[in-house]
């Protein structure tokens, strides 16, 4: 399966799901960090967490488990996507299934960085549906 590197911003970009094998592109496509948002028990045993986290370290990469369960999203998972984006220090690539949960991650991470309209637009760019977030990135926003 080919990768479907989605870039939100210069700096992040979303994707489905990766293979060890896409790494050494991912790395020479400018990426330092690889953020983790799929759970294990979604995927087979050789795209697990464990078994990526080696694969992408043995690349250089930096690797961030931050697994995020569709229609289950915490602000744990908020706060650890806005942690590693604020340590990264070059091009994050997150994945999931599709990218929707990375793009959601990612916008409700940077509500009050953003504006709203900006946060739910470009993820809609790439098919991303966010609007029935709009009034929950407002309340964390501050804006509601």
């Amino acid at each position: 399966m080919p990768m479907d590197i989605r870039a939100l911003t210069p700096d992040y970009a979303v994707s489905p799901q990766i293979e060890p094998a896409d790494l050494a592109a991912i790395r020479a496509a400018g990426y330092t960090v690889i953020i983790d948002n799929r759970p294990d028990h979604e995927i087979p045993a050789d795209l697990h967490t464990d078994a990526m986290r080696a694969a992408a370290e043995a690349e250089g990469l930096i690797f961030v488990a931050n697994p995020v369960i569709g229609g289950q999203i915490t602000m744990e998972n908020v706060t650890a996507q806005g942690d590693a984006l604020a340590a990264a220090t070059g091009p994050v690539l997150a994945y999931c299934a599709s990218g929707n949960r990375s793009s959601i991650v990612w916008a409700l991470a940077n509500a009050g960085d953003r504006p709203v309209d900006e946060l739910i637009g470009i993820p809609a760019r790439f098919g991303y549906q966010l609007e029935h977030l709009r009034p929950t990135l407002e309340q964390l926003a501050g804006e509601a």
